[in-house]
Formats: C-alpha cells, sequence, structure tokens
C-alpha cells in the first residue's frame, strides 16, 4: 500500500487550521474532523473556548506528526488509521 499522505502537510495544517480539523480531513477521517470542526463552531456561538480546546488538540496533533519518523507516522496515521493522538 502506497502512503499519498504527507506527514509534513498534515502537521502544518494541524499547527495552522486544526481548531477547524482540516488535518484530519486532510488524512481521511471524515468523521474526526467532523467533530472538530462542529465544536469549534458551536464552541464559538456558546462559550467561545470550543474554538479554543480544538485549537491546542490540533496544534498538539500537528505537532505529533512531524515528529514522527515518516514510517511511524505512515503506520500509525495512514495505515492503522488512528483517529486521534
Amino acid at each position: 500500500m502506497q502512503n499519498d499522505k504527507n506527514k509534513v502537510a498534515a502537521g502544518v495544517l494541524g499547527i495552522l487550521l486544526g481548531a477547524l480539523g482540516v488535518h484530519k480531513f486532510y488524512l481521511g477521517y471524515t468523521k474526526e474532523g467532523i467533530i472538530m470542526l462542529a465544536v469549534s463552531i458551536l464552541g464559538s456561538f456558546l462559550i467561545g473556548i470550543g474554538p479554543v480546546v480544538i485549537g491546542i488538540i490540533g496544534l498538539v496533533e500537528g505537532i505529533l506528526y512531524l515528529t514522527k519518523t515518516d514510517e511511524d507516522f505512515a503506520n500509525t496515521y495512514v495505515y492503522n488509521h488512528k483517529g486521534w493522538f
């Protein structure tokens, strides 16, 4: 199976647009991406803390993606589909 997902792209998307779940959509995790997007949107209307929390999760995940080796990234997030952290 070919690894067509770039860990640098996923990491940068997680760091910059993590609050919107863009990195999840990029990796093909539609359910997780929708959850992150919904919490950000609904949280911004309610208390305002939703996007902050989801943004921190995106930042952490982006850093995790970038610090893994290419092989570990592919095995964990592309082939084994680990949805969170």
